[in-house]
């Protein structure tokens, strides 16, 4: 066997990383992974696709922010959105990028105990799955499925642990809107973090009343 057949065996032999699995390859959260084109490995027939997910959660911390996760793999790429997404195209939110966190961390709804600054209420303010369409250094361009979040987005590096968060001009666009204010409640439980945070309970026609 020459050289040339001996490569092409090794290379069919390799068995496809984490971020394969997921629809994706990546690198630190610095940007410095390669490009990714979902366009190089279609899907099998029949294979069933997994589409990442997406989480935006509201906390209560040093400051109050948003932190916007991406999936990648088996974990969530991360940034901290201090104003929060917007459905304005004209609307540029700084976002700054944080370790990655586990995907149970996307699943947390509650108040941190302990916490030494802020109260440490979390709430889910919007979820759902995400097309990646192009992910390389320095840049993320997304389609979102989310209750609050529709269409296209892109996350593109400034400088030095600065990016910026920016809604594509589409059918989803809302030009002159503020969704952050709009719709403050969680997703999942309709609670804002003040009600979290002061343990109030949301009746199922969306009336509130403090614990006893």
């Amino acid at each position: 066997m020459d050289g040339s057949a001996q490569c092409q065996g090794t290379a069919r032999a390799r068995a496809p990383d984490r971020g394969d699995e997921a629809g994706a390859t990546r690198g630190p959260n610095d940007g410095s992974g390669g490009t990714r084109d979902r366009s190089r490995n279609p899907p099998h027939t029949g294979e069933v696709v997994i589409k990442p997910r997406f989480v935006v959660q509201l906390h209560d911390a040093t400051t109050l922010h948003f932190d916007f996760r991406l999936q990648s793999g088996d974990v969530l790429r991360s940034w901290a959105v201090p104003k929060g997404p917007s459905l304005d195209p004209a609307v540029r939110r700084l976002a700054v990028p944080v370790d990655d966190h586990s995907l149970a961390a996307g699943e947390f709804e509650g108040v941190h105990e302990g916490q030494r600054r802020g109260t440490g209420a979390v709430i889910i303010w919007d979820e759902g799955t995400a097309d990646i369409a192009r992910d390389e250094p320095g840049h993320v361009s997304f389609i979102l499925h989310g209750r609050k979040l529709a269409g296209g987005f892109a996350l593109t590096r400034t400088g030095p642990k600065r990016w910026i968060l920016v809604k594509a001009r589409d059918e989803d666009a809302r030009p002159g809107s503020d969704i952050v204010a709009e719709q403050p409640a969680s997703v999942r439980s309709g609670k804002t973090w003040t009600q979290l945070r002061d343990g109030e309970q949301i009746s199922s026609t969306g009336s509130k009343h403090s614990p006893e």
